[in-house]
């Protein structure tokens, strides 16, 4: 499954970037699942390096060149199934002053369906420091004798090929689009995936229909304009290959979507890959929501206008970008009526059948957090707990530690299942020991800040190193943080 972490405005498997007094090694890393009719299932990783962050070594031509030594390691249990060790190299410069490319490398495992953490040890080799290590999960399922579909891959660029290499697929040599962060100078997302056993279901060349689309994250309502669907004679595989224009599509989060259905319109499998759009140009407009009619709707019985502005200011954690935006700086400038129908199409587009009743519910869980989660200068909404706990829902469970010696007061908390994802966690850190207000300093989920620092965040109450190398701070007397994380109970 392909996955990603977030840190402010990119979103991908995971960022890496360490410090030392020469460089600041950056880099990003992908992976998507696929099948293999001849050799199985296998994982395919990408990774791409900045080439400015690398330190370079004068070669005997003159030139110079960077080298990065990477170790893939993928362990079932204890047991190692598969590895790699390697070296990636820089293309050769002739000045290393003014670097602006970055370098792609592209690997493929041959893994059956299972469970596996993946453990990737990243090094500059012309540097002499600790490599950055990290481990996460990859599942690998795909049955022998029903429908499912691979990851969906982003792809940067593309060419017809007929000589295979690890690049190809169906014909193509596909570079792929390692970020998931598409700014305003892209304007186009291209994407493949592939279906496997229709045939098994709908017979040889029997009829189906793959439809494509967009969605905003947040509430999951499809952007209409970004839909597309296509009628496909079954094979043992398809090819989904295609792209959306996203000149139009507002600044926010957002997940590409493929589903397989029957004649029926009956759903058999869909994969989902998220991705976040930067368009500041494309800005909420008054006039959207002109037609909106709010007479005899619950909006338009709130007739206090500051009463709607705290209201609608409520919002903001399940807010997308645009709405956000709306609130921030246009708010107070339009009437009541305008505010009443932004209100009601805000519910409307979240609960079509009874939107009144979708508002109540969020209302009696801002009164929660409210009341859990203020602070001497924050309402509870406006804090990064009170904004989680109403974006996506009271956790499982919580650690809380607010008296250990060496640490900032903090809370782990863990969610089972947070929409389609799983074991996902948020750390939350208060710096200001006098108020209540706890920051949020590192999750591992879609869409939120990821910090592999954030051990050491937590601790530089009483541990700040001279070196910015450090990730995790070393053990403190009575510190159970990383117990919590890793083995909440």
């Amino acid at each position: 499954m392909n996955k990603q972490f977030l840190l402010p405005l990119i979103f991908f498997l995971f960022f890496f970037s360490y410090f030392s007094n020469a460089k600041n090694l950056n880099g990003f890393l992908s992976y998507s699942t696929f099948l293999s009719p001849v050799d199985g299932p296998y994982v395919e990783t990408y990774l791409s390096i900045l080439g400015n962050s690398v330190n370079y070594i004068k070669q005997e031509n003159g030139k110079f060149k960077g080298t990065i030594e990477v170790t893939m390691i993928f362990r079932n249990d204890d047991e190692i199934v598969d590895f790699l060790k390697y070296e990636v190299y820089s293309p050769e410069v002739e000045d290393t002053s003014n670097i602006n490319y970055s370098f792609i490398d592209q690997q493929r495992f041959l893994l059956p369906n299972g469970e596996y953490n993946f453990e990737i040890i990243i090094s500059d080799k012309n540097e002499e420091k600790e490599p950055y290590i990290t481990t996460e999960p990859v599942t690998i399922d795909f049955p022998a004798d029903s429908i499912s579909l691979s990851d969906i891959q982003l792809v940067k660029s593309f060419t017809k090929t007929d000589k295979a290499n690890i690049l190809t697929k169906s014909g193509f040599d596909i570079v792929p689009f390692v970020y998931n962060f598409y700014p305003a100078s892209i304007n186009e997302i291209t994407f493949y995936s592939e279906v496997y056993n229709a045939d098994k279901l709908f017979g040889e060349n029997g009829p189906y229909l793959v439809s494509y689309f967009v969605e905003s994250f947040n509430t999951g309502a499809k952007i209409s304009f970004l839909q597309k669907f296509k009628r496909e004679e079954a094979l043992p595989v398809n090819v989904v290959f295609n792209k959306f224009d996203i000149s139009r599509l507002p600044s926010g989060d957002y997940s590409l979507v493929v589903e397989v259905r029957d004649r029926e319109n009956e759903l058999h499998t869909s994969k989902q890959i998220f991705f976040q759009r930067s368009n500041p140009d494309i800005e909420f407009e008054v006039s959207d929501i002109n037609d909106i009619i709010v007479q005899n709707t619950f909006a338009a019985r709130i007739t206090n206008k500051d009463t709607l502005t705290e209201y609608i200011r409520s919002l903001y954690p399940i807010s997308s970008q645009l709405d956000a935006s709306f609130a921030e700086n246009l708010m107070n400038d339009v009437d009541l009526k305008t505010m009443q129908q932004y209100f009601y199409n805000f519910w409307l587009s979240r609960n079509e059948n009874n939107p009144e009743e979708a508002w109540k519910k969020y209302a009696i869980e801002v009164r929660k957090v409210n009341q859990a989660f203020y602070t001497q200068i924050h309402k509870g909404y406006e804090t990064d707990r009170g904004r989680v706990y109403l974006r996506w829902g009271p956790p499982n469970h919580i650690a809380d530690s607010h008296h250990e010696p060496s640490s900032f007061p903090y809370e782990i908390w863990h969610y089972y299942v947070l929409g389609t994802q799983r074991n996902k966690k948020f750390v939350f850190a208060a710096r200001d020991l006098v108020t209540n207000n706890f920051i949020l300093i590192h999750s591992n989920a879609l869409g939120e800040l990821a910090n592999y620092r954030w051990q050491y965040e937590l601790n530089n109450r009483t541990f700040e190193p001279n070196d910015l190398d450090v990730f995790k701070s070393p053990s403190q007397w009575g510190s159970k943080a990383d117990d919590y994380y890793n083995n909440p109970r």
